[in-house]
């Protein structure tokens, strides 16, 4: 799962600005190994490396406007690996746009802000955490 001890990382966001700025923010924590993807379809295509997260974008039709949205690919995700932790990100501050991510099983909804950064790291940390209570709790399991 993890590479290196690094969290695997993947960032979707048809935002060429907003992308790079995730990767360095995330690059400088020295703990990611990140790949950024400017489509769902990209990412997609990558999805048998099993990254630890992927940080999606809901609106995705910036480079190809017949790109898969960012529920679709959360959807299309899902069917291909449910285990894999979603983010949305999104500029959209609309609860019931949260909801049709909760819905479709993202892990969180984040509003793209000047905090965006500093709540998805408290997001991923949630997510590894998570993981790691479920190793234990098997672990704990088989040997019962």
């Amino acid at each position: 799962m993890k590479t290196d001890n690094k969290i695997k990382l993947f960032l979707v966001d048809d935002d060429k600005l907003l992308l790079k700025s995730l990767e360095l923010e995330f690059f400088q924590q020295g703990n990611y190994a990140v790949r950024t993807f400017a489509t769902g379809e990209l990412c997609i295509e990558q999805l048998s490396d099993i990254p630890d997260v992927i940080i999606l974008d809901y609106h995705l039709d910036g480079i190809e406007s017949n790109a898969m949205n960012g529920i679709d690919t959360l959807d299309k995700i899902k069917s291909v690996n449910p285990d894999i932790p979603v983010i949305m990100l999104s500029s959209q501050d609309k609860i019931e746009i949260a909801v049709n991510c909760m819905h479709s099983k993202a892990f969180d909804y984040i509003v793209k802000s000047e905090t965006a950064f500093v709540r998805l790291q408290k997001v991923i940390g949630t997510i590894l955490n998570e993981k790691k209570m479920e190793k234990q709790l098997s672990w704990y399991m088989d040997r019962m």
